[in-house]
């Protein structure tokens, strides 16, 4: 492993997607709930190929201009100041579109033409069409499950990308992440991952989001430096899921049964 690479378990043929998809240009889509590792995949596989990525997290008031560049005043002129996209399509840099369904519809017509044979990116505001670097490439992430209908990516957007879905960890390698990333005892990361797993399968709560490996990871860190089990499993994994008192409390028991 690289010196200082983002430590990352390989749980399919990710790796191997993601190599085919850069060496054919391709763009790259991570579909899956938050917290399962797609940010770090990518991370790590920036560093495996020696590119830079910038990350761009995605939320409703991300505009294409966010990303393409715009005009400023300096001084007493205008000048034009390129955005992360532009910035990354002239240099050759992996851009990673975060939950990209949550931007405004703007930002998917301004990536079209960059997620096809083309790989041009037209600047609107200065009449200028800019060919991709070779290296340059667009990788992007969603939650399909979040807000089902709400916010979705349309399948002519989809049809643009190689797709991976993103599922959370089977116990025994959630368990080696656990140990690795937070160097908490085998028993209580064994503990923590059977609390996830049962709240995961818990449909009857109606959580908007379960319990997500990150979470996990969030409990193990403070255990392991000193905080005790249980208040450590309710801060850092129920209290995020929910703020129905009710639910709260049904899972602060089941928890504290658990560990």
């Amino acid at each position: 492993m690289l010196e200082n690479t983002p430590y990352y378990h390989t749980v399919g043929k990710e790796i191997e997607v993601f190599n085919h998809a850069y060496a054919n240009k391709i763009p790259f889509l991570l579909k899956g709930p938050t917290g399962t590792g797609k940010s770090r995949f990518i991370e790590y596989m920036a560093h495996q190929l020696g590119k830079k990525i910038i990350t761009i997290s995605c939320h409703e008031e991300t505009s294409s201009t966010d990303l393409i560049g715009r005009f400023i005043i300096k001084g007493a002129e205008t000048v034009w100041l390129d955005g992360p996209l532009t910035t990354a399509v002239k240099e050759g840099h992996l851009i990673y579109l975060d939950e990209v369904a949550e931007a405004r519809p703007d930002v998917i017509v301004a990536i079209h033409s960059l997620t096809d044979h083309r790989r041009e990116l037209f600047i609107d505001k200065l009449g200028e069409t800019i060919k991709a670097h070779e290296d340059f490439m667009l990788v992007a992430s969603f939650n399909p499950g979040y807000q089902r209908g709400f916010k979705e990516l349309k399948p002519s957007t989809r049809q643009r990308f190689i797709a991976i879905s993103f599922e959370y960890p089977e116990p025994k390698i959630e368990i080696e992440i656990l140990i690795k990333e937070t160097n908490v005892d085998a028993e209580t990361a064994k503990k923590l991952v059977a609390i996830g797993n049962k709240i995961r399968n818990l449909t009857e709560l109606g959580l908007t989001e379960t319990v997500s490996t990150r979470l996990l990871v969030d409990a193990a860190k403070i255990i392991h430096s000193g905080l005790p089990k249980r208040l450590s499993v309710h801060v850092a994994v129920v209290e995020p899921l929910t703020d129905d008192l009710q639910t709260i409390e049904a899972l602060k028991d089941l928890c504290n049964l658990m560990i």
